[in-house]
């Protein structure tokens, strides 16, 4: 859940920065000219989605082995960090080779963060919940219906990485936490 309330406040705030961007407004900081500015604005916001969702992943994690008397990183956790990495990773590099080469690519970044995503997910879910890959199967096929509607990859990247993960997150708990 907090992983999705991030990325929605890391898209709000990125909108914002982009047509402020596409209307000569001053941007969130000034770094190089106004295409490198705007990249390095939306890298910025993306590494803090990134960063404060994986914090809070791990508060919790930590949090509920440590009710339950278990260990954090056993030998299925570490597979499960394997599985998901690869894609995670080439994903990654893929989208910043994107964001490298700029012009058209930059809006095909959104789409392949999905896809990359939903392919961890799925690649994962075999050490975790039956839902992850369920969860993974709705990252892949949006990040495959936003290829075909490039003017709105903002709005895909939202609804996958945020309200997916806030619903996903309330049905996990509900189904599985909720005492």
């Amino acid at each position: 859940v907090f992983a999705g309330i991030f990325a929605m406040l890391g898209a709000w705030f990125g909108s914002m920065q982009i047509n402020a961007y596409f209307v000569g407004k001053e941007l969130w900081f000034n770094f190089g000219n106004s295409e490198q500015n705007i990249t390095l604005v939306i890298l910025v916001i993306c590494s803090l989605v990134l960063s404060f969702s994986l914090a809070f992943a791990y508060f919790f994690s930590q949090k509920k082995a440590k009710k339950l008397g278990q260990k954090l990183f056993d030998a299925t956790s570490k597979k499960l960090l394997i599985n998901l990495s690869i894609p995670l990773v080439c994903g990654g590099v893929f989208s910043i080779a994107m964001l490298y080469h700029g012009g058209s690519f930059f809006f095909l970044i959104g789409p392949a963060m999905l896809i990359f995503y939903g392919l961890a997910l799925l690649n994962g879910s075999k050490y975790t919940l039956h839902e992850i890959r369920i969860l993974g199967l709705l990252e892949i096929g949006l990040g495959l219906i936003s290829l075909f509607k490039l003017g709105y990859g903002l709005l895909f990247w939202t609804i996958g990485f945020g309200l997916l993960h806030i619903i996903y997150g309330t049905l996990i708990w509900y189904k599985y936490e909720r005492k």
